[in-house]
């Protein structure tokens, strides 16, 4: 009895999908950022004095989260990942985790102790996304 499989055919995932883990790392990166950004954009008034990041600061990040999210969105919806999309994604991703750690580091935004533990904690959580959607490109 032959398989239909041959040996130079790569493993899938169980749907028959090689890129069931970078999607599932897009789909929690759109989740996370998106709701970072509506909470930077709707929570502003009170986050400025729990985090002591400025509402000048949070808007145009809370902003930009909510583009990038929805741009991420739009990456994932597409039937066959465009590899240079995601491989943007992944850079954005690891330079938005180096700033973070940077800026918590500096003092860059003045913020309280609980604003400098959510920037480096965010930092690492999104550093850890671009970590798994890395693995998950390298496996298309």
């Amino acid at each position: 009895m032959t398989s239909p499989r041959t040996a130079d055919t790569a493993p899938q995932t169980h749907d028959g999908r090689r890129d069931g883990l970078l999607r599932l790392a897009l789909l929690v990166d759109v989740v996370l950022t998106g709701a970072n950004g509506i909470g930077y954009l709707t929570l502003a008034t009170v986050l400025d004095s729990v985090l002591g990041v400025e509402r000048s600061v949070q808007y145009p990040v809370g902003a930009f989260l909510t583009v990038y999210a929805l741009w991420v969105l739009f990456v994932l919806r597409q039937e066959r990942l465009n590899r240079a999309a995601v491989g943007v994604v992944i850079t954005l991703n690891a330079l938005w985790a180096v700033a973070s750690i940077l800026t918590a580091a500096t003092d860059a935004l003045g913020s309280t102790t609980v604003g400098t533990t959510w920037i480096v904690l965010q930092g690492l959580i999104v550093g850890a996304m671009g970590a798994v959607q890395y693995v998950g490109l390298r496996r298309l």
